[in-house]
């Protein structure tokens, strides 16, 4: 309000307009200046609810990256129980747990391999 006041007078002042003249071209500047300060706001608002959306959206994502590791914690869990019982039944599996191990750790090395291939 004090900024409008001095840019008044000077105005006034500098240009040697009379008053009807300096209130016509401050009015006018005061639209033009609510009408950018308008549509500033509404493209804030537009961000505002862009960001709202996305966070929604990436909500969503993430709850369904929840039930999708507890699905595969409960897969890994079931194997490591059947692993363990495979493992203290006795010395007669041993040679068939050594041979599960190296069977999984080559198919590791193959899976890393082709997915390596494929990236490149």
């Amino acid at each position: 309000m004090f900024a409008a006041a001095m840019q008044r007078s000077e105005v006034k002042q500098s240009s040697g307009l009379g008053s009807g003249a300096a209130d016509q071209f401050l009015d006018a500047e005061n639209k033009r200046m609510a009408e950018n300060l308008s549509s500033k706001v509404t493209r804030l608002k537009s961000i505002a609810l862009d960001i709202d959306q996305e966070a929604a959206d990436q909500n969503r994502y993430l709850d369904g990256m929840d039930s999708d590791f507890l699905s595969a914690t409960g897969l890994l869990t079931g194997s490591v129980k059947r692993f363990s019982g495979m493992v203290r039944s006795g010395r007669d599996n041993r040679k068939l747990l050594c041979y599960t191990s190296l069977g999984l750790v080559l198919l590791f090395f193959i899976l890393y391999y082709l997915l390596t291939r494929m990236h490149t």
